[in-house]
């Protein structure tokens, strides 16, 4: 079976925290992306949840990202749109672009946001039902990023240094252009190829017509390259390499895994959920999974999803590993670069791991 050719590696993070240490969770967060760019990612990536002992503000969340690190790229996967103003998100997401120069992702979802019941009536006026979740409201964002004027050609506000001709501040160039989809189901891959979004693919997705995982979710990247006239794919998976772990953390990474298993054997819920199986073992059976995927022979992008509640030093362990023995047997090489320029992997994880237990 041909090996895939990875031109791009990224992780996501869950940037979780312990409730009574929200400082502490970010910093180690923060330094997780530091460590990642040392080891030469090409991107990092946060979840944003709300309700949740993590990031809830992603925007908020890689501005302080955009200013420890140089040239890694910066993404959320994924913000739920329902919550937001399509408007004000933009300036946000704009401000945090040309923060870092450039290097920004976002990530979007449609639909009724999670715990909508509990969230929703503090976050909107009326009935919040009657408003609008739909696709609509990221093409909305979209378009508020594309540094078009307000008004008539002749319109013109008055500031303390003159007279201007209003549109979305700070104007990103080129942001719009770095707009992805969490897409799940064959629809909304349609829609997303079809407003010219990227697509971000990962361990979850909705089976339509079938109980297998990678048979939804290969129909569902055919119909987004079928409906894209540039499309731009990132595929996201669990893998937890365990080469350079003590046996009592392998020990520990199986129970995970053995407690996440009888997910991926059905369907779950009304929506019919599927889950991959979690990647968890030596790099050279990892590798072996990961040439068997069909969806991964479609893509060149990959991201590396982090799992839950990990500790700081297990997810130095994982980046390390992967980068050092999975990414190469990917084709992917992009980092070699900067291996010789920051020193060993190893080395650099232990500085980190000593700046985890003071901060």
């Amino acid at each position: 079976m041909p090996t895939p050719v990875v031109s791009h590696v990224g992780f996501l993070s869950p940037g979780s925290y312990p409730d009574d240490d929200p400082a502490g969770g970010l910093e180690r967060t923060l330094q997780l992306f530091e460590l990642g760019e040392s080891l030469g990612y090409d991107s990092a990536w946060v979840r944003q949840r709300h309700l949740e002992p993590g990031v809830s503000a992603a925007a908020v969340f890689l501005a302080a990202a955009s200013q420890r690190t140089r040239h890694i790229q910066l993404g959320t996967a994924v913000i739920p749109i329902g919550y937001e103003s399509p408007y004000r998100l933009a300036e946000d997401l704009a401000t945090v672009d040309v923060l870092a120069r450039g290097r920004l992702n976002v990530g979007l979802s449609a639909g009724t946001p999670p715990h909508a019941e509990l969230l929703a009536p503090l976050v909107f006026d009326g009935d919040w039902r009657s408003h609008d979740f739909s696709h609509a409201r990221v093409q909305r964002l979209a378009d508020n990023l594309r540094g078009r004027y307000l008004g008539a050609p002749d319109s013109l506000i008055d500031i303390p240094g003159g007279r201007i001709r209003p549109r979305l501040q700070p104007y990103a160039k080129g942001l719009v252009e770095r707009l992805w989809y969490g897409g799940g189901s064959l629809r909304s891959a349609e829609w997303a190829g079809r407003n010219g979004f990227n697509l971000l693919m990962g361990n979850v997705t909705t089976g339509e017509g079938t109980d297998d995982f990678f048979e939804a979710q290969a129909r569902q990247l055919e119909t987004y390259q079928a409906a894209s006239a540039r499309p731009r794919v990132a595929l996201g998976r669990v893998i937890v390499p365990h080469d350079s772990a003590d046996r009592a953390t392998r020990r520990r990474y199986a129970d995970y895994a053995a407690s996440r298993h009888a997910r991926t054997l059905v369907p779950n819920g009304p929506r019919r959920t599927l889950y991959a199986a979690d990647l968890i073992g030596p790099s050279e059976q990892i590798l072996e999974r990961l040439a068997a995927d069909p969806v991964l022979a479609g893509v060149g992008e990959f991201r590396l999803e982090l799992p839950y509640a990990f500790d700081q030093h297990d997810y130095e362990q994982i980046l390390t590993d992967f980068i050092q023995r999975i990414a190469p047997g990917l084709g992917w090489g992009s980092g070699s670069a900067n291996f010789s320029a920051t020193g060993s992997p190893v080395a650099i994880s232990a500085s980190f791991s000593a700046r985890a237990q003071h901060s």
